[in-house]
C-alpha cells in the first residue's frame, strides 16, 4: 500500500513555484494583449498590469505563508516525534511553531512521560526482582509466624505451600512435602468428596478426618478467582473428642450412683425417723443423728442436682456447638446421603440451630441407613419448627411413625466415622437431646422428631460479596498532611468528590428540583470504584414525562426515597473536606444550594477547564470529551447520576496531566485559569 503523508518540500516548494510562475506569465501575457487593444494611460495602465499579476502574486504570499505557519512547523513536529520515537532522550531542538506553537506544552508532558518511561524500563527488571524478593520474604516470615497449620493444593490436589506449623502439626508424617498428593496425608474419602464439592465462592466447608491416631477437624474453602485450588486448615479435634466422651462422660455417668447414694440416704434418715418408736434408743442421740442425715442428704441432693446442671450446660454450650443454617445443614446431609440424587427436600422457613455439624451429619445418616426398612426410599422432606427455647429438625416422609424399640436399639449403636467411636446417645447428650417418631394428624405423614439448641440469630446468612476492588494504596503514605493549605495543594494530592444531579427540569429557579444524587471518589489521582454515593431524593412533586424520556426515573422509582435537605446532609458528610468536582458545575451547585446545606469549598467544572485548555476546539459536552478522551458511559449510566459522575472524574484524570504540562499543578493556580474560561453565557445560566 502506498504510503500517504505530507509531500516532499522539494516537490511542495516546486509545485508551488510553478503555480507562482505560471500565473504571473499568463497574468504577463493577458495584460499585454490588454494593452495591445485597449491603449491604457496613467493609472489605467497600472491597474491593469497589476490585476494581472494579483493571481500569481496571491498564490505566492498565499504559499509562502502556509510554508512559515504550516508546512515548516509540521516538518520540524514530523521529525522531533521520529526522534522521540528512536531515542526518547534525544534534545527538543525543533519546539512548535507557527500556527502549531499551542502543541508546545503538550509535546514537552509527552516528551518527559517518554523519557520517564524509558528509565523506569530500564530499571524495571532489577527493581521487580528486588520488590519479588522482598514480598516472597515478608509472606514466607507471615506464613512462618502464624500458628494455624495450612496447607494450599492445586486442582490436582498437590501440595503447593505449607507452613512452618502445618510442618509441626504433621512432624513425622512422610506424606507431608511439596509436589505430593494429599491422598498420601490424609487418605480420607469424605476429605476427596469435600475437596470436589467446594462453592466456587469461597464459601468454608468443615469436616472429621482421621489422621493416624488423631481426629482433626478440616475447614477446606476454594480459593476465588483461581484454577480450582483450595485452602485448607487444620485442628486438633482429639482432645476434645477425649474430653467430650471421656471426663464429660464419666461425669455423666456419675450421676445414676449418686443418686442412688441420696436415695440410700434418704432411707436411712427415714428408717433412723423411725427410731423414735423405740424405746432403748437415746433421745438426744437419736435427734442429732435425724438432724445430721437430713442436712446431709439435702445437701448431698442439692450437690448432685447441680452437678447434673453443669453438665447439662457443659453438653448445651459445648465449644463444637456452632451456629448452623438449617439450608445449609440439609444440603450437606444430602452429599453425605447421596451425591447423585436429592433425597431431602426442604420446606417451610429456614432457621439457625446450634450443633456439631460433622456429629449431627454422621448421627442421621446412621439413622437413615440403620432404619432403612422402615424409612422410604424415594426421599424425605426436611423442616425446622422454631419453640421456645429450642429447634426442632423433622424428617418428613408418608408412611408411619417408627417403633420406638426400634429408635431406642439404634440409639446404642455406636458411630465408627466420629472420633472415639461415641454412641448416637452419646452425641445425642452432646446436644442435650432426644429423638423421637410421630405421626402428622390426618396428612398420612409421619416425622422422626430432633430438637436442638435455639440461637439468637435471625435472617438467612449474608451473600458472600466479591471483594473490593481498592484495599491499598501505600501512595496515601506521601499525601501532604491535610492541615496543609488547600490553595497550594498539587493537583494530584487533592481529594475530589465528582458528582451529578438528575433533576425534574432544568428550571432550578422555577420550582424543579434533584430526583437522584451520586458521586464518587477520588484520592491519590485514582478513581475509587468502591467509594460511591448514590441516592435516590422524593422531590415532593410528579416527575414531567419529558423528563423521564431522559434520565428515565419516574415517580415510582423515588417513591419512598428521602427528602433533599436529608440527602444532602448525607452528602456533606460523604464529601467532607474533599474539592467538588461537576461537569456545567453551575447548574448541579445550583440544583444542591439554598436547602439549609452548606458547600462552602471549592468547586472545579470540567467544562470550564476543557474550554480554557482548547478555546479553539469546539463541543465541550460531556458526550463529545468523553469521545475526545475515548471514554465509556458502560450500558445503560448515561444520564444517571451516579453513571455521569464517575465519567466526570475519569475526565479530571484525562485533563490533568494536560494542566501540569502547562504548569498548573495547584488548586490556586487552576481556579484562576478556571474563572478566565467563565463568560457572560455562563454566567446568565
Amino acid at each position: 500500500m502506498k504510503r500517504r503523508g505530507l509531500p516532499k518540500r522539494q516537490r511542495l516548494i516546486g509545485l508551488w513555484l510553478l503555480l507562482s510562475g505560471v500565473s504571473l506569465f499568463g497574468g504577463a501575457i493577458f495584460a499585454a494583449w490588454l494593452d495591445t487593444h485597449l491603449n491604457p494611460d496613467g493609472w489605467q495602465r497600472i491597474v491593469l498590469w497589476l490585476g494581472s499579476f494579483s493571481g500569481g502574486g496571491t498564490i505566492f504570499l498565499v504559499g509562502l505563508l502556509l510554508e512559515r505557519m504550516l508546512f515548516t512547523p509540521l516538518r520540524h513536529l514530523q521529525v522531533q516525534l521520529a526522534r522521540l520515537v528512536s531515542n526518547p532522550d534525544a534534545r527538543d531542538e525543533h519546539p512548535p511553531e507557527g500556527w502549531l506553537k499551542g502543541l508546545g506544552p503538550d509535546l514537552r508532558r509527552v516528551h518527559e512521560s517518554w523519557r520517564d518511561d524509558r528509565a523506569r524500563l530500564a530499571t524495571a527488571h532489577a527493581e521487580g526482582a528486588r520488590s519479588a524478593a522482598r514480598i516472597r520474604q515478608e509472606l514466607e516470615t507471615l506464613l512462618q509466624v502464624l500458628e494455624t497449620p495450612l496447607l494450599l493444593c492445586d486442582h490436582h490436589r498437590r501440595v503447593m505451600l505449607f507452613n512452618q506449623a502445618a510442618e509441626d502439626f504433621f512432624s513425622g508424617h512422610d506424606g507431608l512435602g511439596l509436589g505430593k498428593r494429599l491422598e498420601t496425608l490424609l487418605p480420607s474419602p469424605s476429605l476427596q468428596h469435600a475437596l470436589s464439592q467446594l462453592p466456587h465462592d469461597g464459601t468454608p466447608r468443615e469436616l472429621l478426618a482421621p489422621c493416624d491416631e488423631r481426629w482433626l477437624k478440616v475447614i477446606l474453602r476454594r480459593v476465588p478467582g483461581s484454577d480450582g485450588e483450595a485452602l485448607l486448615t487444620f485442628t486438633d479435634a482429639t482432645a476434645s473428642w477425649s474430653s467430650e466422651m471421656g471426663v464429660r462422660a464419666e461425669l455423666a455417668a456419675m450421676l445414676t450412683p449418686l443418686r442412688q447414694h441420696t436415695a440410700s440416704l434418704t432411707s436411712a434418715a427415714d428408717a433412723l425417723i423411725q427410731l423414735r418408736q423405740r424405746d432403748d434408743a437415746t433421745d438426744s442421740l437419736r435427734e442429732r443423728l435425724e438432724r445430721v442425715i437430713e442436712e446431709e442428704g439435702a445437701t448431698l441432693g442439692d450437690s448432685v442436682a447441680r452437678i447434673g446442671t453443669l453438665l447439662d450446660d457443659m453438653q448445651h454450650q459445648g465449644e463444637r456447638l456452632t451456629p448452623m443454617w438449617s439450608n445449609d445443614f440439609w444440603q450437606a446431609l444430602d452429599e453425605r446421603l447421596d451425591p447423585e440424587h436429592r433425597l431431602i427436600t426442604p420446606i417451610g422457613m429456614p432457621a439457625w440451630f446450634k450443633g456439631d455439624a460433622p456429629a449431627l451429619i454422621a448421627l442421621l445418616a446412621s439413622l437413615v441407613q440403620h432404619l432403612n426398612a422402615y424409612l422410604p426410599d424415594n426421599g424425605f422432606e426436611g423442616e425446622v419448627c422454631l419453640g421456645n427455647k429450642r429447634v426442632y429438625l423433622d424428617f418428613i416422609w408418608r408412611g408411619q411413625p417408627l417403633p420406638e424399640r426400634e429408635l431406642a436399639q439404634w440409639q446404642q449403636k455406636t458411630l465408627e466415622s466420629l472420633p472415639l467411636s461415641p454412641t448416637v446417645a452419646d452425641v445425642l447428650r452432646q446436644h442435650a437431646s432426644d429423638i423421637w417418631s410421630l405421626a402428622d394428624e390426618t396428612s398420612g405423614y409421619a416425622r422422626i422428631r430432633l430438637p436442638l439448641p435455639a440461637t439468637e440469630r435471625v435472617g438467612a446468612p449474608r451473600e458472600t460479596t466479591p471483594p473490593r476492588p481498592e484495599f491499598h494504596d501505600f501512595g496515601i503514605a506521601d499525601l501532604p498532611p491535610p492541615d496543609d493549605a488547600l490553595a497550594n495543594r498539587s493537583l494530584r494530592s487533592l481529594e475530589v468528590v465528582a458528582f451529578d444531579t438528575e433533576t425534574t427540569g432544568l428550571e432550578l429557579r422555577r420550582g424543579d428540583t434533584v430526583i437522584s444524587l451520586g458521586a464518587c471518589r477520588v484520592v491519590n489521582a485514582r478513581l475509587l470504584a468502591s467509594e460511591v454515593f448514590d441516592q435516590k431524593v422524593d422531590p415532593k412533586r410528579p416527575i414531567p414525562p419529558a423528563s423521564t424520556a431522559i434520565h428515565g426515573l419516574t415517580d415510582a422509582d423515588v417513591e419512598g426515597a428521602p427528602p433533599l435537605d436529608i440527602v444532602l446532609t448525607r452528602f456533606r458528610q460523604y464529601v467532607s473536606d474533599a474539592v467538588l468536582l461537576a461537569h456545567n458545575a453551575s447548574f448541579d451547585m445550583l440544583a444542591i444550594s439554598h436547602h439549609g446545606v452548606d458547600f462552602d469549598i471549592p468547586v472545579l467544572d470540567t467544562l470550564l477547564i476543557s474550554r480554557a485548555l482548547d478555546e479553539a476546539i469546539d463541543g465541550h459536552d460531556l458526550d463529545s470529551l468523553a469521545k475526545r478522551y475515548d471514554l465509556a458511559f458502560p450500558p445503560g449510566t448515561r444520564h444517571t447520576a451516579l453513571g455521569d459522575a464517575r465519567v466526570t472524574a475519569e475526565l479530571w484524570l484525562a485533563l490533568l496531566p494536560r494542566l501540569e504540562a502547562r504548569g498548573i499543578d495547584t488548586l490556586e493556580k487552576l481556579l484562576a485559569l478556571q474563572n478566565n474560561a467563565f463568560d457572560k453565557e455562563d454566567a446568565s445560566a
